[in-house]
């Protein structure tokens, strides 16, 4: 018996019957050419026109129009763009799709930015670009920001917005910036773990700022220390937060006065580092102008750090209390309040009591520190307990009422915001 032999179709084998069967053949595939072709990105900012001029300032937040395409290879298929990743700094090895800070396009290969420009002068917007096969495509955007002729001047303020900022380490050690008047949680703007001291992680350090000292912007400087050790580390802020440039030491001080702000031998007590402050917190001006003052809680009593530039030691110390009482409480450091007058708030870490102990500013320009002599005097609140708060802290005025605020962080790392110290607002969970 002969076999029926199969009909060419258009250059396919049609259906075929063999023994009662009715098989067909599998359809030829037609070789494609692999996706080796680099995708492509295109940069344009409507803020900073790369040709100028500027219509916004450095420190302020613009718009970056990123526009991605992926070519097709000769006699291929292009594989489609997957992610970009973007910089002000060197964008270093590339890492794929989940690294941190890629962004996916939108369905037209598009990602709009709303980014700080961090520098006055010229500044370069890097991107990459990934398509779905591992090819990537670099650009680079260079603009010129002009500087801003009327700059905001807040104390409290990192990243030179005008608004003060609640400042926490995330999840990851890098350490967050979130507006003092923010209605949620989510960060404006992140410093990396890798410019914290250790290089690893901001979570083990103690971060102070409430002004700062003779640079632009006018954004608060960072006193950045770990209890135990002798070194204090300063951060200037010369651009908008980024903290780029590395930091210098703040040198204690050899110089003590009294309370009349008299020279004066320094106590037997006195540290010559900073290894006994146990605690430690931007107090506010104490001066005329926006130059930051430390308080620190050392061996149980009070400490004044003010009156000069800490990276010479030019400041002056003062010992503000002598009873030796104070070891069981959280400093908190609100600012000054619309009129100029300082405080000092602390928890009663046993009790969860609130403590409010007002530091007025006298008619000469100087400051009355006798309410601190009592810590268990002022309570203002309770259930401030630290299972149900464990960090505690003040930005200053978060709701414009000329008054400062408490900002609390819950034991399921909630931040909650206050009106001074009522009225709690759940901002949600940090990251």
């Amino acid at each position: 018996m002969k076999h029926a032999q199969p009909r060419r179709l258009g250059g396919l084998a049609a259906a075929t019957v063999a023994a009662g069967l009715l098989t067909t053949p599998t359809a030829a595939v037609a070789d494609t050419a692999p996706d080796t072709t680099s995708p492509t990105v295109t940069v344009s900012s409507p803020d900073f026109p790369a040709g100028g001029p500027a219509t916004k300032y450095a420190g302020q937040k613009a718009t970056f129009v990123l526009r991605t395409a992926d070519p097709a290879p000769p006699g291929g298929t292009a594989s489609g763009v997957a992610c970009v990743r973007y910089g002000w700094d060197y964008l270093g090895v590339s890492s794929g799709c989940d690294a941190p800070g890629s962004v996916r396009p939108d369905a037209d290969g598009t990602v709009t930015l709303n980014l700080q420009v961090l520098n006055w002068g010229t500044n370069t917007l890097n991107v990459e670009v990934t398509d779905r096969a591992g090819n990537t495509g670099r650009a680079g955007y260079t603009f010129y920001a002009p500087s801003n002729p009327n700059p905001p001047s807040t104390l409290g303020d990192v990243d030179g917005d005008g608004i003060a900022d609640i400042v926490l380490p995330d999840a990851r050690g890098n350490l967050q910036y979130i507006g003092v008047n923010a209605s949620d949680a989510t960060p404006g703007s992140t410093v990396r773990a890798v410019v914290a001291p250790d290089r690893t992680s901001w979570a083990s350090y103690q971060v102070a700022h409430r002004g700062w000292t003779d640079h632009a912007p006018s954004a608060d400087d960072f006193f950045v220390h770990k209890p135990g050790e002798g070194y204090l580390y300063l951060y200037r802020n010369f651009d908008y937060g980024s903290f780029s440039r590395t930091w210098t030491g703040a040198e204690r001080t050899t110089e003590c006065v009294d309370g009349t702000g008299a020279a004066a031998a320094c106590p037997a007590d006195y540290a010559r580092d900073w290894s006994k402050a146990d605690q430690l917190v931007a107090f506010g001006p104490t001066g005329e102008d926006a130059g930051p003052s430390l308080l620190t809680l050392e061996n149980g009593n009070l400490w004044l750090h003010a009156g000069g530039d800490f990276a010479f030691g030019f400041q002056q110390a003062r010992k503000l209390t002598t009873t030796g009482t104070w070891g069981g409480y959280d400093l908190v450091a609100p600012g000054p309040d619309a009129a100029g007058n300082l405080a000092l708030w602390a928890r009663d870490r046993a009790t969860g009591e609130l403590h409010a102990y007002p530091v007025p500013k006298k008619a000469d320009g100087t400051f009355d520190f006798s309410a601190l002599a009592d810590p268990s005097a002022n309570v203002v609140a309770t259930g401030f307990t630290a299972a149900a708060y464990p960090t505690l802290g003040s930005s200053g005025d978060g709701d414009a009422d000329g008054k400062p605020d408490l900002w609390a962080v819950t034991a399921d790392r909630h931040l909650v915001t206050f009106s001074g110290w009522v009225a709690p607002k759940d901002l949600g969970a940090l990251r």
